[in-house]
């Protein structure tokens, strides 16, 4: 089933930061403005979503163009790489 991944940017004393990553089920993917993935089950999705909200609970951007890019190419290498 197809995905669209979606996140809160959020400000903080060291930056922005990304958080609260989401997949909801879409039949129409936008990978112009956002990020789509295709999940083979529940259990796949589910274990993406904890890898990528653990990769980047730490990290802090300075602006939201290069959180939503970093985000985006993150997102897709792991998801072309077999989730890692």
């Amino acid at each position: 089933m197809m995905y669209q991944l979606g996140w809160s940017t959020l400000p903080g004393l060291r930056g922005l930061s990304v958080s609260e990553f989401r997949a909801t089920p879409t039949a129409t993917p936008d990978n112009e403005h956002g990020v789509s993935i295709e999940f083979a089950s529940d259990a796949e999705r589910d274990s993406f979503l904890r890898e990528i909200d653990a990769a980047f609970a730490a990290r802090r951007f300075t602006n939201a163009a290069d959180a939503f890019d970093t985000v985006k190419a993150w997102a897709v290498e792991h998801s072309l790489t077999g989730r890692g």
